[in-house]
C-alpha cells in the first residue's frame, strides 16, 4: 500500500533529496503543496482528507481542519515550533504531533548573531539609504564586552550564548532549567527576568510561544529596558507586544530591535516597518542548507517511527 505525504514546508527538499528518498523507499508518495498554486491553507482543506501524514510548516492546523483528515497519523512538524497545531484535538483522533528538535539550532543561532549585529550597527537601514541614492551613517553600539540577556536557554539560546563568548559577553540567562555544565563552559550566570530586562544591553528570545510568553515584553518591560538596547527575537511573534515595542524604538526607550518572528508572518502593514531602528525578516531563521537537509530527513523520520510504532522520542501530544 502507498501512503500520501503533504509537503507544506517551502524550504523541504531545497538542500537534497534525501528525506523524499528515504520516505519514497518506504511506500510513501510524497506531494509538495507549492504557493504557486494557490494558498497553502485553501489546498491543505483539499488534500488533507486522505492524506496519511504532513511534513508540516508554519500553516495553522485548528481543530475543524484536523477533524476533516481521515487518515492523518501524524503531524510531523518541520521545526520545533507546534503552537499553530491544535494538538489535543489531533491526539482525540489518533494523530501523532512531532517536532524536529536541534536540527536548526545553529542556523537560527547564527541568524540572532546577524539580527544583534545589523540592529546594533543598522546595517540594513544604511543599505536601504545606500539603494535609495543616499547616505547616511547614525551612531550603533557595539558588542564587545557588553551584557547579554538569553530568555530562554535551551540548545538555540545556548548557541547565540557560546558565540557571543566570542564578542567578551557577559552572559546572563532566564531558564526554569539552571545547565551547570554549560554555566561553568560559558561563565553564564541564571538570574531572573527583572534582572536581564535592567542589565542586558542585548536581549535574545528563544521561549516558546505559550500563556506564560505571551507580551512577556510589553510597554513596562520597555521602560526598565536600557535606552540604547537592542532587542532580537527568532522564536515566536506574540512574545513581544509588538504595538508597545513600536513606541519603544520610536520614543528612544530602548535602541533597536531585530525581528524574524512577528504576530503576523510576512508583517507587510505593520508600523515598525517605518522605523529605521527595526529590522524585519521574514522567519528564515532556519532557512540554511544545512538546516533543510536536518530538518528534512528528521521529520521524516519521526513519520517512518509512527507508522512503524517505533518509539519517536519528539512526538509532542502522547
Amino acid at each position: 500500500m502507498s501512503y500520501k505525504v503533504l509537503v507544506t514546508a517551502r524550504s523541504f527538499g531545497s538542500a537534497d533529496d534525501k528525506a523524499q528518498k528515504l520516505l519514497e523507499a518506504n511506500g510513501f508518495e510524497v506531494k509538495k503543496l507549492l504557493a504557486a498554486d494557490g494558498p497553502i491553507s485553501e489546498q491543505l482543506k483539499k488534500e488533507i482528507v486522505d492524506a496519511h501524514a504532513i511534513i508540516a510548516g508554519l500553516e495553522d492546523y485548528p481543530a475543524e481542519l484536523i477533524e476533516t483528515a481521515k487518515e492523518l497519523k501524524v503531524i510531523s512538524r518541520y521545526g520545533v515550533g507546534y503552537d499553530k497545531v491544535d494538538l489535543e484535538a489531533a491526539k482525540a483522533k489518533g494523530i501523532a504531533v512531532t517536532i524536529t528538535p536541534g536540527a536548526n539550532g545553529d542556523s537560527v543561532a547564527d541568524m540572532a548573531m546577524a539580527l544583534m549585529l545589523s540592529a546594533a550597527r543598522n546595517v540594513s537601514y544604511m543599505d536601504c539609504c545606500i539603494k535609495d541614492g543616499k547616505q547616511q551613517r547614525p551612531t550603533g553600539v557595539e558588542m564587545f564586552e557588553k551584557t547579554l540577556g538569553v530568555i530562554g536557554a535551551g540548545r538555540i539560546g545556548k548557541g547565540v550564548a557560546r558565540r557571543c563568548k566570542g564578542f567578551s559577553m557577559n552572559i546572563l540567562c532566564y531558564d526554569t532549567y539552571q545547565d551547570e555544565v554549560f554555566q561553568q563552559e560559558t561563565g553564564a550566570k541564571y538570574v531572573d527576568f527583572e534582572t536581564i530586562i535592567k542589565e542586558a544591553d542585548f536581549i535574545t528570545i528563544h521561549s516558546p510561544l505559550n500563556d506564560e510568553t505571551r507580551n512577556m515584553f510589553h510597554a513596562e518591560t520597555f521602560k526598565k529596558m536600557k535606552d540604547k538596547a537592542v532587542i532580537v527575537n527568532t522564536a515566536r511573534g506574540g512574545i513581544i507586544d509588538e504595538e508597545a515595542l513600536f513606541e519603544a524604538l520610536k520614543n528612544g526607550e530602548i535602541g533597536a530591535a531585530g525581528l524574524d518572528a512577528t504576530v503576523e508572518e510576512t508583517p507587510y502593514n505593520s508600523p515598525l516597518l517605518e522605523l529605521p531602528n527595526c529590522t524585519v525578516t521574514p522567519h528564515a531563521g532556519a532557512a540554511t542548507y544545512e538546516a533543510s537537509s536536518k530538518m528534512g530527513l528528521m521529520a521524516a523520520q519521526n513519520i517512518l517511527d509512527i507508522f512503524n510504532l517505533t518509539k519517536c522520542d519528539f512526538t509532542v501530544n502522547k
